[in-house]
């Protein structure tokens, strides 16, 4: 069944590879040893400047698609059962039906979310590194300490998202060519209906069904 468009596919290879290539070139730039390696440090700073730079481009680029507009309104809508979610997955219950998730889970909400605004106070604080103009050198030192750190969460955060999707080879299916397995979806995206309402409609669990009315007497 299909779980992911063309356009959405596209933009996210294309924010792992920037993301992939930035954080790679800000290890050679802060670890010695790999400065050592890789050398050219000024080519390395190019690199990683323009990298963060476009980070947000796939996003903004991807918005001309229809289907990933959808899935962004999917992300940002936190419902009652992804609640549930987060409270099993606390737990660690992996008990069937003890994860309530539409097209994506809490987990995947909260890391979207995250991540995004990461990027964009990493790319503020950047911008602040690179033009030093911009700023007074308190602001630009304030601004190199949040960058640093920030970029240890941000991988830290990137590393625990690629060792999940190691976990779990059908959803790396689904990005790789748009579709899943329909016994996959059932299980771990239960309340998913792909070909159900439009996307701007948010998914939830359904309620519990109300009793029937009492006749009353006299009533026919």
């Amino acid at each position: 069944m299909g779980r992911f468009s063309p356009a959405e596919r596209l933009v996210h290879l294309a924010t792992a590879a920037l993301t992939g290539v930035c954080l790679a070139s800000a290890a050679c730039l802060y670890l010695p040893p790999l400065a050592e390696l890789v050398g050219r440090r000024h080519l390395v700073v190019t690199v990683h400047e323009w990298s963060g730079l476009l980070i947000p481009a796939p996003t903004l680029l991807g918005l001309g698609s229809r289907a990933f507009r959808g899935d962004l309104r999917r992300l940002n809508r936190f419902g009652p059962h992804d609640r549930t979610w987060l409270r099993s997955a606390l737990r660690r219950d992996h008990r069937p039906g003890a994860r309530p998730a539409g097209k994506f889970n809490a987990g995947q909400k909260l890391y979207a979310s995250w991540s995004a605004g990461a990027a964009l106070v990493m790319l503020g604080t950047g911008l602040l590194m690179w033009f030093t103009g911009l700023a007074p050198l308190s602001w630009r030192t304030g601004a190199t300490f949040v960058h640093d750190w920030l970029a240890i969460a941000l991988t830290v955060a990137v590393v625990g998202h690629v060792m999940m999707a190691l976990g779990d080879p059908e959803a790396r299916r689904g990005m790789r060519t748009g579709s899943v397995a329909a016994d996959w979806a059932r299980r771990e995206h239960p309340l998913w209906r792909p070909h159900g309402s439009s996307a701007a409609r948010p998914e939830r669990a359904p309620a519990p069904a109300t009793p029937a009315e009492p006749p009353r007497p006299g009533r026919r």
